[in-house]
């Protein structure tokens, strides 16, 4: 899967003249987070987040009162405190490299770009809903998951018996087992009982049941 199937098209943007008092009510209105910012050229130089807008805030120990504080936020503008090294991501990146990029820099969004223009922004409740789908969370089934020794051949030996059972694989997941010498597979399938997937997976060797439910 890549960024532009999951991301959020056309998304709101804001300019680097906008107070931040526009900026935070835009937010409140329309239940967003984070902004990407253009310039007069709709070139991409900044990103504002609510983060932004709370860091920019006098501290709760101030002694200006609350109109002081509401006319200094007034004369505050977006350029004043976006973030301007931005990260972005391709729209045709893949899905996963887009949320190591955010994991590993604890970014909670990033712009996605068509060269240099914008054309979406993918957050991380985009992330989360893809996850969600890939491992088929709204579907029923069993779900069982498992080491398999790696090999060619092995997981098209197993889909093909679960077939033939009358199951039906409704999500597959991959990841790197407990050594370069397994594979630790998440399969969700319906049409299958506990009990015929566990009388199954003892007819494959090179499995490792960890987990069925």
């Amino acid at each position: 899967m890549i960024v532009s199937r999951v991301m959020i098209k056309n998304p709101i943007f804001v300019n680097p003249e906008m107070s931040i008092t526009e900026v935070r009510e835009l937010m409140d209105k329309e239940k967003i987070g984070h902004f990407p910012v253009l310039d007069m050229q709709s070139k991409l130089v900044g990103i504002i987040t609510r983060e932004d807008l709370i860091k920019a805030a006098p501290s709760t120990a101030t002694s200006l009162d609350m109109y002081e504080i509401n006319y200094l936020l007034a004369k505050m503008t977006v350029n004043d405190v976006m973030e301007k090294n931005v990260i972005t991501v391709d729209e045709n990146e893949v899905i996963e490299e887009a949320a190591r990029v955010m994991a590993d820099g604890c970014i909670g969004c990033l712009p996605v770009m068509r060269e240099k223009r914008l054309v979406g922004i993918i957050t991380d409740t985009d992330i989360f809903h893809f996850f969600v789908n890939a491992f088929g969370a709204r579907h029923k089934g069993i779900r069982i998951t498992f080491s398999i020794h790696e090999g060619k051949g092995q997981l098209a030996k197993l889909s093909q018996a679960i077939t033939e059972q009358k199951g039906n694989i409704i999500s597959l997941i991959t990841s790197e087992g407990d050594d370069l010498s397994s594979r630790r597979l998440t399969l969700k399938v319906d049409g299958l009982s506990r009990k015929q997937l566990e009388a199954l997976m003892k007819l494959f060797p090179d499995v490792k049941l960890e987990d069925i439910r």
